[in-house]
């Protein structure tokens, strides 16, 4: 995996992956509104500006990846990924935890769902796409399991808070799904094998790939956040991470 520069702060080390999609995120008043201003935070926003910012968080294994804004207006995961962030400083990780917090900060800025005019959570098996990039990047590091994290107004697909997963090719994916909505009360959404019902989606294309995966949705509505839906959000990042006894 070739970054393209790196920095160390504080506990955390903070990585451009790419330089497609790189936008002021700030220009998102509702973004800018959440944001902290500490020192890494600053420095995230500054990398966003180029490209898709990486955070690497602890030493030991397992490893895991969580990934938001892959919907650019699709905004408390995004925030809830830069709370995390900051909760995990200082503290005693039993595992590595690799965060992309804007998957898309172009799309995020513009509050947009599309990038170019493409659903980047169906263009995965793409091999041009930004998503396909994220995804060969996160399985060069051997990650145990990716998380990716969502937001759904009501009366849409699926419009309820909810966890996606799949039985096949990787039991684990409905293991970690099970214990997720065990600890949100979100519902378990299931299917049996990955890729069969959204095509290119980044949860599927890494479990075809044999690395367990799923999509965390809470209700909020697109461009906006909903009261409480960043904390719903963060809870789903929490119970993951705990599924692997890292935190």
């Amino acid at each position: 995996m070739a970054y393209l520069e790196a920095i160390n702060d504080l506990n955390a080390k903070l990585k451009l992956i790419s330089t497609h999609s790189g936008a002021d995120i700030e220009n998102n008043q509702t973004i800018k509104d959440h944001i902290f201003t500490d020192t890494l935070s600053k420095n995230i926003i500054q990398f966003a500006k180029k490209g898709i910012p990486f955070i690497e968080v602890g030493k030991k294994t397992p490893k895991v990846a969580i990934i938001s804004g892959i919907h650019g207006n699709e905004l408390p995961p995004q925030i809830a990924s830069m709370k995390l962030i900051k909760k995990l400083q200082g503290k005693k990780l039993e595992g590595t935890i690799y965060i992309i917090p804007f998957a898309a900060p172009i799309a995020t800025m513009n509050n947009s769902r599309w990038l170019n005019g493409l659903d980047l959570n169906r263009t995965s098996s793409n091999k041009d796409s930004i998503t396909n990039q994220i995804l060969h990047s996160v399985q060069n590091l051997e990650v145990d399991a990716v998380a990716d994290f969502h937001s759904t107004k009501l009366r849409s697909n699926p419009g309820r808070e909810s966890v996606f997963c799949t039985k096949n090719p990787c039991k684990e994916s409905l293991e970690i799904g099970r214990f997720i909505t065990k600890k949100t009360s979100s519902e378990l959404i299931c299917y049996d094998t990955a890729g069969k019902m959204y095509k290119g989606a980044l949860e599927d294309e890494f479990n075809i790939k044999g690395i367990p995966a799923v999509t965390c949705e809470v209700l909020s509505e697109n461009g906006e956040v909903n009261p409480g839906s960043i904390q719903r959000s963060l809870l789903q990042m929490e119970s993951y991470l705990k599924y692997f006894n890292i935190i």
